[in-house]
């Protein structure tokens, strides 16, 4: 049996309606880059990329984006996303672009280089400050920023036996 390979295409969404970023969906997304390969490419570009391509991750708060597609076609992906130009939700077009980060093998190199690149972006942003209570309402949030589990959630589950 052989292994199908793919490679996983790291994006954001870059719009200047912050509108645009709630809105957005998976599927409307999908539409967007589909029709795109098929403006650039053709028929042909359009149907070796819908072999495996698939949107696998979407975060419409930080506009991060996960396409996946076959390891054949991921340079005709990569050379039409700068044409997606506008995504449509909802009867309403938003003006933006595709900003690709990353290509990888797998979606964990994908996720090492995110959490690096955050890290960069983050730094940028903290050396951008222009006064001491700037820098420290940024330090604040980035330490207000962690992943903890709420002691309240984990012991309604302890404490629920079954019974009423």
């Amino acid at each position: 049996m052989v292994r199908f390979k793919n490679r996983y295409v790291l994006c954001e969404v870059v719009s200047e309606d912050p509108r645009c970023r709630q809105c957005i969906e998976d599927r409307t997304l999908g539409l967007a880059v589909r029709d795109a390969i098929a403006r650039v490419h053709g028929d042909y570009g359009l149907a070796c990329c819908s072999i495996s391509f698939t949107v696998k991750y979407l975060n419409a708060y930080t506009g991060t984006v996960l396409l996946r597609c076959r390891k054949d076609s991921y340079r005709l992906l990569c050379s039409a996303l700068p044409f997606v130009r506008s995504l449509e939700t909802r009867a309403q077009r938003y003006p933006c672009f595709l900003n690709t980060l990353h290509v990888g093998g797998t979606i964990r190199t994908c996720q090492k280089f995110l959490i690096q690149y955050n890290r960069t972006q983050l730094l940028r942003l903290l050396q951008n400050c222009t006064n001491e209570e700037e820098r420290q309402c940024v330090q604040k949030s980035l330490l207000n920023c962690s992943l903890t589990e709420e002691q309240s959630q984990s012991g309604d589950e302890e404490e629920d036996d079954g019974t009423e």
